[in-house]
C-alpha cells in the first residue's frame, strides 16, 4: 500500500486562509456573537423602560410586567425617557389596555336612547 505524501506547509497556507475567511463570515449565516446578543438585550431593556415611563408606569410595575428584561437596562431606559419628558414638558400617555391577568373594566350597557340599560341581575323577580 502506498502512503500519500504530506503536503508542504506553504501549500496549506492558502487553504487555511480560505477556511478562516469563510468562518469570519459566520455573521452572514445568522450566527450572532455574544456581544451582539448583549447589545440587543440592552437595547430591548432600554426600550421597555422608556415605554413604561412614557405610559406613566412606575419602575417597579415595569419590572413586574417585564420579568425577563434586564433590570439595569430597563431602569436606564426609564430614566432617559423621564429626563426627555421633563426637558420637553411631555405628559404621560395613559395605557388603554390593562396588563395581562388583570380583570377587565366593567362597563355599563347603553340602550339606543343613550340611557343605561338595566342589567340581567337587576331583573330578578
Amino acid at each position: 500500500m502506498r502512503r500519500l505524501a504530506a503536503a508542504p506547509a506553504h501549500a496549506l497556507a492558502p487553504l487555511l486562509l480560505a477556511v478562516l475567511g469563510m468562518l469570519g463570515g459566520c455573521d452572514l449565516l445568522g450566527i450572532e456573537g455574544a456581544s451582539v446578543v448583549a447589545a440587543r438585550h440592552e437595547a430591548e431593556g432600554k426600550a421597555i423602560g422608556a415605554a413604561c415611563r412614557h405610559a406613566g408606569r412606575a419602575i417597579e410595575d415595569c419590572y413586574v410586567l417585564n420579568r425577563k428584561a434586564d433590570k439595569g437596562a430597563v431602569f436606564a431606559g426609564w430614566r432617559e425617557m423621564n429626563d426627555y419628558m421633563t426637558e420637553n414638558k411631555l405628559e404621560v400617555v395613559a395605557p388603554t389596555l390593562s396588563p395581562p391577568g388583570a380583570p377587565a373594566p366593567v362597563t355599563a350597557a347603553v340602550d339606543d336612547e343613550g340611557d343605561a340599560a338595566p342589567s340581567a341581575k337587576s331583573k330578578r323577580h
